[in-house]
């Protein structure tokens, strides 16, 4: 990367504040400045940081890319800072860290309410959520809540991941939290699991995660970019991010998929985290740039003509 821009002092501090003053988190919260509106042109634009908590350390052929804790905070800040970027998704940790950076001013929040099962353990297809829950989500003043969804039509331990998801709607809905949903169909294949990207599949996941819960007011849907992407926005009236994933694709061929799904109907934006936070080239700031001009593009060009 080629400037800093938080430094050794400011993560002395961090320190400081976790190991002696930890109280103070409380009172970063209630001070941070929000938001009034949730996506002032209609779009948004999600850095996403939740991957650690998964297990998932490898961005493309490095197995531990993201496993220098004050390297990915320092790429969250580089993000954070450019025009174009609305707001972070990230677990509790991470989380509180840029809280205590002072990175989150202005910023839309997203909670990541995590899920259990770690990759390539026995358990994987276990669930449950380990992260935020609605009420530590309002409580510190964020503003979204984010579920992942893995359906396994062969494993039973989806039935409680389903149940425990509808549940989150239902107190997100009483809250009036807006809560993503990303969906998947999921299977074993040789002791791991896989997500089924197919159109067809991907469709499928829609229509579950859509029905769960007592009302749908605040759930939005949180989906990956695959073939004939139209068919998938047309089986949701929601509000849809696309997911960025960590693909491996030429980053030209990546950004042209998202800029083509970006123009369907239903889709308010992107929420993307290690294509952009660790790009081939190592330039954080200029791939964060490239998305921001294909989500908020519409704004831009607008406010260009007004200019003229």
């Amino acid at each position: 990367m080629p400037e800093t821009i938080l430094g050794p002092e400011a993560f002395e501090r961090l320190r400081e504040l976790r190991a002696r003053h930890p109280e103070q988190l409380a009172s970063v919260y209630a001070q941070r400045r929000r938001r009034e509106t949730l996506a002032g042109d209609g779009r948004l634009f999600i850095v996403a940081a939740d991957h650690p908590a998964r297990g998932a350390l490898a961005v493309g052929s490095n197995p531990t890319a993201m496993a220098d804790r004050y390297d990915l905070l320092e790429r969250m800040a580089i993000a954070l800072s450019r025009p174009g970027v609305d707001g972070v998704l990230g677990t509790p940790d991470i989380i509180d860290d840029l809280a205590a950076l002072g990175l989150l001013d202005d910023k839309i929040v997203v909670g990541s309410m995590n899920r259990g099962g770690l990759r390539g353990a026995a358990f994987e297809m276990d669930d449950r959520y380990t992260g935020y829950d609605v009420a530590s989500m309002v409580s510190a003043g964020l503003d979204f809540a984010k579920t992942l969804i893995r359906v396994n039509l062969a494993d039973p331990a989806t039935s409680p991941t389903l149940m425990a998801t509808a549940d989150a709607v239902n107190q997100a809905a009483a809250a009036r939290l807006p809560i993503m949903l990303e969906p998947f169909m999921s299977r074993w294949v040789d002791g791991r699991i896989v997500n089924d990207l197919s159109t067809d599949a991907v469709i499928l996941s829609v229509a579950i995660a859509a029905g769960l819960g007592a009302s749908s007011a605040y759930t939005w849907m949180k989906l990956p970019v695959v073939p004939d992407m139209e068919r998938v926005m047309q089986a949701t009236t929601m509000p849809t991010l696309l997911l960025g994933g960590d693909s491996g694709a030429d980053p030209d061929e990546t950004f042209a998929a998202w800029e083509d799904a970006l123009a369907l109907p239903g889709v308010r934006g992107l929420t993307v985290g290690r294509t952009l936070l660790y790009p081939p080239d190592g330039d954080v700031a200029a791939a964060v740039d490239i998305a921001a001009g294909l989500v908020h593009s519409q704004l831009l060009s607008t406010t260009t003509k007004e200019t003229h």
